[in-house]
């Protein structure tokens, strides 16, 4: 997909297993060409050889030796035939933080005969074990007769790299409850435990300090670039470009010092009542220049989501809110930028002013249409959930928002069908801000809300 960004290699761990009675170089070359497979995916193998149930358990220890040298996302573990439960067992159960697909392969053509070295024996006598043992695991078959749909398989092991990612993760929250919101807060420690991501909030007053010792050329430079890269709809004025400039600076700096995956900055009571500019240029650049993912009004949840929705899909993972709902689906906009990933055409900005705020530049960019993934976490009683919906984005009619400057500006939206009823959406609405992403993304957040412990409604 065109909005993909390059995601990290998946690094998995192989083991396949095979009783002691069936052919060897059966075993062998079934689980040869599964690991195949999963290369041809894209995936980097850690792999150990066949384990059989061999009565002096060599197999069984030699595999957990050699699998324990390296360090790998999740572990695939591969049942080319039948075996008893407990040689999986004695492999497996070391390594069981980590997450694993259970996969069942299947028999071959030969002659006028299908061949079975009972795979799916083997996978059904350990599917419920695994389950009650809590292990946090996939299970995969494949069928008789088809080619092998390995969708699946990737779409666990894409989750269980972000499940890994996030423990990692840092999002930068410039200034703290922005407009005094309730749906945007956060608690700090259940979503470090459970989620994953460490919130870092730091000061607007750092940010001034910094824009104080920018070189102007740095500032000068960099306001040349954006009159060249963006379509202005008439000129806008050199302080506002400067201003916008050295704060993106100042934030960028901020960024890299502290590796943030993600950035808000408090915008109504922060940057546009303080500094007397809306912050959407500085947003915009935050996603050109850094590739970051970013949302207004100290949405920490709509961070966190962005997050988790980037670790999966490699896209920027664009913020839209609600403005209408219709009978099918809802009117769905942003009021002030959109990243130019999701751009449809050239990014194009506006100066132009809206309530008591003077001229500022509003992203007025179309926003792309087809397939979306929309969703939001959500956080209640020491409990998270994940909000998803699928539809269809269509271009929008023509609509304005009262109170911007006339002639009001067409802000970048998208009317969104939805695939299922939209009343039971509305009963369920987490927040004013949901996260798109393209294509139908539901299975590979699932997996990831399954490795969290996160419920999908």
């Amino acid at each position: 997909m065109m909005l993909t960004r390059l995601l990290p290699r998946i690094r998995a761990g192989f083991v396949g297993f095979g009783e002691v009675n069936t052919p060897r170089e059966i075993i062998e070359r079934k689980c040869r060409e599964a690991r195949k497979q999963l290369v041809n995916e894209g995936m980097e193998l850690i792999w150990t050889d066949p384990v059989s149930d061999d009565s002096e358990g060599l197999d069984v220890a030699r595999a957990r030796k050699e699998l324990a040298k390296a360090d790998f996302d999740l572990l695939v573990v591969c049942l080319a035939g039948w075996i008893p439960s407990h040689a999986v067992m004695g492999v497996i159960d070391h390594f069981k933080h980590k997450p694993m697909v259970l996969w069942g392969l299947t028999g071959w053509k030969e002659g006028g005969r299908f061949v079975t070295t009972a795979d799916q024996a083997g996978t059904t006598a350990l599917r419920k074990t695994m389950q009650d043992m809590g292990f946090r695991f996939k299970y995969v078959v494949n069928y008789l007769g088809t080619p092998p749909d390995m969708h699946p398989i990737v779409s666990f092991a894409r989750a269980a790299q972000a499940a890994s990612r996030l423990r990692d993760a840092r999002i930068g929250m410039m200034g703290y409850r922005d407009m005094n919101l309730y749906a945007t807060l956060h608690d700090g420690v259940s979503l470090r435990s459970k989620i994953g991501p460490e919130v870092e909030i730091f000061e607007m007053l750092e940010m001034t300090q910094l824009m104080k010792k920018l070189a102007p050329k740095r500032v000068d430079d960099l306001v040349k670039c954006v009159k060249k890269r963006w379509t202005f709809k008439k000129p806008a004025g050199e302080e506002t470009l400067r201003k916008a400039a050295a704060l993106y600076l100042a934030v960028s700096a901020k960024v890299k010092e502290r590796r943030y995956d993600a950035v808000s900055l408090s915008d109504v009571d922060g940057v546009k009542k303080l500094l007397q500019f809306p912050p959407a240029p500085v947003f915009m650049l935050l996603g050109e220049e850094d590739g970051l993912c970013t949302i207004p009004e100290n949405d920490t949840m709509g961070a966190v989501t962005q997050v988790m929705t980037r670790y999966v899909t490699g896209q920027i993972a664009a913020y839209l809110e609600f403005y209408e709902f219709m009978p099918n689906g809802m009117l769905m906009g942003v009021p002030d930028y959109v990243p130019s990933e999701i751009a449809d055409g050239p990014v194009t900005v506006l100066p132009t002013a809206f309530g008591k705020l003077n001229e500022g530049l509003l992203n007025i960019s179309r926003i792309k249409t087809g397939k979306v993934t929309l969703g939001r976490l959500a956080y209640a009683g020491g409990d998270y959930s994940l909000h998803l919906v699928t539809g269809t984005a269509r271009k929008p009619r023509r609509w304005e928002e009262a109170g911007w400057t006339p002639p009001a500006p067409q802000l970048p939206s998208l009317e969104i069908v939805l695939d299922g009823p939209v009343d039971t959406f509305i009963q369920q609405v987490a927040g004013q801000h949901y996260i798109l992403s393209y294509g139908d993304n539901t299975e590979v957040l699932q997996d990831l809300c399954r490795l969290l412990g996160v419920a999908v409604i």
